[in-house]
């Protein structure tokens, strides 16, 4: 069988002990703050993490740009030069038009590498809800999986992968066009706190509002029980958007409603990278897990 590789972005919110543990690679985003450009290093290469989400706190505004397809194009060129076939996963097409991109790119280059093999899945997923999706891909390559098999399995499994989050401020959301100024303004005013999901069509929506901080948290692990199944491969992701504190009292909540099943299950904390924080901002909290299969749908409310 040809090699292949596990591609993925910014928006996947792996570190460096996960990519490197699970040999997956990874495309930079790109962000601007105050004129100055970065790539969206997941590594905080530029700015670091506590630099960033302070540049925000102070009411900077921070502007991502998606990687264009001439950077796909050169990316995918050099594992193609390497002699591997490529699995891109990319952050759902409803929040980037990254996967968009890489299509362009694919057929773009297929054309010069008729031998070569070039597979983007929409993941319908961001932060580490892509992460995970990456990750079990690479446990099925190192099972000896073949590429289709690959990319079909995370066809078929991205609508089982949850996403329960909720954030410390409205303010972020609005600055970044997510939801109206009103409602920030009047959810900041009451202490509105929105769970937000990742809908069957891989959109961020608001499916539940909890007034408080530690009501959202005590909601969020109640809507874990509710949805958490033995799924194969299952495992618990936390990203935060520094606020350390925060996200370990979240995670103390789920503990309490593990099921017997899962009480072996490691409890993974990561930080909420550029790609997904500079639209989220501090204070923002994600729980990942796979569930039972997600079919609410936000176009429809």
């Amino acid at each position: 069988m040809k090699k292949y590789v596990i591609v993925t972005d910014s928006c996947s919110d792996l570190e460096k002990v996960d990519r490197e543990r699970y040999n997956i690679e990874y495309l930079k985003l790109h962000y601007a703050v105050n004129g100055e450009q970065y790539d969206a290093d997941l590594d905080w290469q530029g700015l670091s993490f506590e630099e960033f989400y302070g540049i925000m706190r102070k009411g900077d505004r921070i502007i991502t740009a998606q990687i264009n397809t001439t950077e796909y194009v050169m990316q995918f060129e050099k594992f193609l030069l390497e002699g591997c076939d490529i699995l891109y996963i990319g952050c759902s097409s409803a929040l980037s038009g990254s996967v968009k991109a890489s299509t362009v790119a694919r057929d773009e280059l297929l054309q010069r590498y008729p031998d070569g093999k070039i597979i983007c899945v929409d993941s319908l997923n961001a932060s580490m809800g892509l992460g995970m999706l990456c990750i079990v891909a690479s446990k099925l390559r190192d099972e000896g999986k073949t590429i289709e098999e690959v990319a079909t399995w995370v066809e078929d499994n991205r609508r089982y992968v949850h996403q329960e989050a909720t954030p410390e401020k409205l303010i972020w959301l609005k600055q970044a066009g997510r939801i109206s100024a009103s409602k920030a303004f009047i959810g900041g005013l009451l202490n509105v706190k929105p769970i937000i999901i990742s809908d069957v069509n891989g959109a961020n929506v608001s499916v539940e509002k909890v007034k408080g901080r530690t009501a959202s948290f005590e909601r969020i692990a109640q809507r874990f029980k509710e949805r958490f199944v033995n799924y194969p491969y299952q495992m618990i992701y936390f990203v935060h958007g520094d606020c350390i504190e925060d996200v370990k009292d979240l995670a103390k909540e789920v503990e309490k409603v593990l099921p017997e099943e899962a009480k072996n299950i490691q409890i993974n904390i990561r930080k909420l990278g550029p790609a997904i924080g500079a639209s989220c901002g501090p204070g923002m909290i994600g729980l990942y897990f796979f569930g039972t299969e997600e079919t609410y749908d936000g176009s429809k409310e």
